[in-house]
């Protein structure tokens, strides 16, 4: 399945759960619901995935994980807030980076 494939399995899902809790739950809440109708999919998902910081080429444990990663394809990155910020788009960005 490509990238593209699972974003719209994802998106689905996730539209279908925001209709179905409405706004206003923490982010785990989301991900946890985000993750068991993933799973009920046949997808493959890791949750809070760790994703370690490589510098000069020793594997730091920094506390850095990643929601959810699907089929090891693609990162979801979960936010319950307002407004998207710029520090919100590059953490994925940086996540995608991290892991090549």
């Amino acid at each position: 399945m490509t990238e593209n494939e699972l974003a719209s399995i994802v998106i689905r899902e996730a539209i279908e759960i925001h209709k179905a809790l409405g706004p206003g739950l923490l982010e785990n809440a989301y991900q946890e619901c985000l993750f068991y109708k993933l799973n009920q999919a046949g997808l493959l998902v890791e949750k809070e995935k760790s994703m370690p910081l490589v510098f000069e080429e020793v594997k730091l444990d920094c506390g850095y994980r990643i929601d959810l990663l699907v089929e090891s394809k693609l990162v979801v990155e979960l936010k319950s807030v307002e407004v998207l910020n710029d520090v919100h788009l590059a953490q994925p960005l940086s996540y995608m980076k991290l892991g090549n």
